[in-house]
């Protein structure tokens, strides 16, 4: 089988001005000079609204088809109190603010385009919703069946050397860093192979091999003693099934085979097949999916194996994709149950939770040390074990998994207890009650969340409001216009500022608002809480006492100024909110969050982002979700069921794959 190209291909919009059609060449235009999409797109924090474009490069018809369903913004008995017209010109509250000037040219398109759709005929309005309810359901986004190939990550590779040799040297540790995209280490964006990369596995392979079978088979990878062909060709076939996760092809066979011979003994030829193997393009990319029905079910086996296990098939994943047992749904979801059980399903799960939650920002984080002498690597350590451990009772112990943000306890050791202000426990990350004058609740109240949020010296709202968007609503707040000046005024002694009267300069600054507004104002309803989780009564300002007024050196004086906590969630119904206990509540009893959760586990698994052809299996889990009162295992079981029930060789086409801006 050949390897594709691990790469992603990179879409060129058309030019607008190529656009054709009634719509194309107007109204079209007007929305991508105004930037709509950035917003309303599937991962946009407009995401929830019922305007949604078009896929970038869309033939005419499709923006034709796309205008008319527009309808559904039409008050066709009085347009002016259209939402179409009303939104983008802010006549309504719009959480993008002014994206058209009333009385511009634009708008005049706008108008236009409007009094269109309000004289649509009945077979033309029945065409509209039609499309439109087509792409609600994603109908139509297509499946490409074809082999899908995706390389082991490190912490895939360091676990699947574990299970296969018994080596717990962790060898992917040194291998060159892993960057982060949609949120995760493992997407196919980021999966090329650079030569150093090649480099590294060479040199593995071969420190692995010699370990392996250093002192002998003392691993007992080699099932016979005699060096004869028929062992050979044993440990070939029986070795090489674990290592490729997949029976050997003829040809492969043989060639191992030959390898083993020409050396000088059993064991030096073993250590030649296991080192040339884990050089192997079979070993480093594992099968997804496959066309292929020899191929299919071990496919499945990786694809649980992977997703649950983060490592590689067992002997009975593997026999059981032999003899059929996981070809449809119900043996999926049997399979599942069985390997949730496994010790291995939970540190899997940790890797989840470290991405997701974004444990290396904090490991790599540094804090003012005048400010906060408490905070340590040790300290870094304990936020994330807290984490690691508060998600794993959810999910292990099967309680509502969107008490991660209403929970009113913690696991603190002695430093979290000091920033929490409780009682060290007796034992280290045993369970704590937060204060009820706390106003903590769940993650958003933990010390992880709250550092990795901040700055050095002091909270930042901006980061804590994006960070909320993106991960727990997957939401992707659009860039920085090119050019914009991030700088805040500086504070001074005569005019000291909290970071809200600071930050007003997003709000007054239109290059700024449209996106600081949907953020910024999360981040303001946490600022009780300090760069490292403690709580604040108010925000302290320090400057340096002058030698004039008798101050020696290092002197300091102290100004604090009231906070005003009070947040919203620009898009959510009634999101006020100035707490974390407040804003955990909000999100709990969102869709969006609801719906989020869902699909970070979903782009963990898949190894991409969702597209449109994803909504369906998107939607089917989350119902599922919910009707198991949001058992996050009832998540993972509901996830590999519905994607066996998809087209056998569903798969990503690895080569051409690609996401909505």
């Amino acid at each position: 089988m050949r390897l594709p190209a691990i790469a992603v291909s990179l879409l060129v919009v058309a030019p607008i001005c190529a656009q054709t059609g009634p719509f194309g060449s107007g109204l079209f235009e007007v929305f991508e000079k105004a930037s709509c999409r950035d917003c309303h797109s599937p991962d946009g924090v407009a995401s929830p609204t019922r305007l949604h474009f078009p896929e970038p490069g869309a033939a005419p018809e499709a923006l034709e088809a796309f205008g008319k369903s527009l309808v559904v913004l039409i008050d066709r008995e009085n347009p002016e109190k259209s939402l179409l017209l009303n939104k983008p010109t802010n006549r309504i509250a719009h959480a993008g603010g002014e994206r058209i000037a009333p009385g511009s040219d634009d708008e005049k398109v706008l108008r236009e385009w409007v009094d269109r759709l309000t004289r649509l005929s009945n077979v033309e309005l029945s065409a509209a919703l039609k499309y439109r309810e087509e792409q609600d359901s994603g109908a139509g986004g297509g499946e490409v069946s074809q082999a899908d190939l995706r390389r082991l990550t490190h912490s895939q590779y360091n676990h699947t050397v574990r299970d296969l040799l018994g080596d717990q040297t962790a060898p992917a540790n040194r291998f060159p860093p892993e960057d982060f995209v949609n949120g995760f280490r493992n997407q196919y964006e980021s999966q090329s192979l650079s030569p150093l990369q090649i480099e590294a596995y060479s040199a593995a392979a071969e420190r692995l091999a010699a370990n392996a079978f250093r002192g002998g088979d003392t691993h007992g990878l080699i099932p016979c003693k005699e060096d004869t062909a028929d062992c050979r060709a044993r440990f070939v076939r029986e070795f090489g099934l674990k290592a490729f996760r997949r029976p050997l092809e003829e040809v492969e066979q043989k060639r191992y085979e030959a390898l083993m011979a020409g050396a000088d003994g059993l064991i030096p030829g073993a250590q030649l097949v296991t080192e040339a193997m884990l050089q192997s393009t079979s070993f480093l990319f594992r099968l997804d999916s496959s066309p292929e029905a020899d191929w299919r079910p071990y496919a499945m086996a990786s694809r649980l194996s992977y997703a649950i296990w983060d490592s590689m098939p067992d002997s009975g994943l593997l026999q059981a994709a032999a003899r059929g047992e996981i070809d449809t749904p119900e043996g999926v979801a049997k399979m599942t149950r069985r390997m949730l059980d496994d010790p291995r399903a939970r540190e899997s799960l940790s890797e989840f939770v470290s991405q997701w939650m974004r444990f290396d920002r904090i490991l790599q984080a540094s804090k003012d040390r005048r400010k906060f002498p408490q905070f340590t690597h040790e300290t870094a350590v304990a936020m994330t074990e807290e984490a690691r451990i508060f998600v794993a009772d959810l999910v292990w112990n099967d309680r509502n998994f969107m008490d991660l943000f209403t929970a009113d306890y913690g696991y603190a050791d002695a430093d979290l207890a000091s920033i929490y202000g409780v009682q060290a426990p007796a034992k280290d990350f045993d369970k704590v009650a937060f204060p009820q004058d706390s106003s903590r609740a769940g993650v958003l109240g933990q010390a992880l969340f709250l550092s990795i949020t901040a700055k050095p010296e002091d909270s930042a709202p901006t980061a804590r409001g994006l960070f909320v968007r993106e991960q727990f609503l997957c939401q992707k707040v659009p860039e920085p216009p090119a050019g914009v000046n991030t700088n805040l005024p500086p504070v001074s002694e005569d005019r000291p500022q909290t970071n809200r009267d600071r930050m007003m300069e997003h709000a007054t600054n239109p290059s700024c608002a449209t996106c600081h507004r949907l953020i910024d104002p999360i981040g303001f309803g946490l600022e009780r809480f300090d760069a490292i989780g403690a709580k604040r009564d108010t925000f302290q300002l320090s400057f340096p006492v002058p030698r004039k007024e008798g101050g020696e050196r290092g002197d300091m004086k102290t100004v604090d100024l009231e906070i005003d906590p009070n947040g919203y969630v620009a898009g959510l119904p009634n999101s006020e909110f100035n707490s974390p206990s407040q804003l955990g509540k909000v999100l709990a009893e969102s869709d969006q969050c609801q719906e989020c959760v869902v699909k970070q586990y979903l782009r963990y698994t898949l190894g991409r982002i969702e597209t449109p052809a994803d909504r369906p299996l998107i939607r089917k889990v989350l119902a599922d979700f919910r009707n198991s009162g949001f058992r996050f295992r009832e998540l993972i079981i509901a996830l590999m069921r519905e994607r066996a029930s998809l087209n056998p060789g569903e798969a990503v086409n690895v080569a051409s794959h690609h996401q909505t801006p």
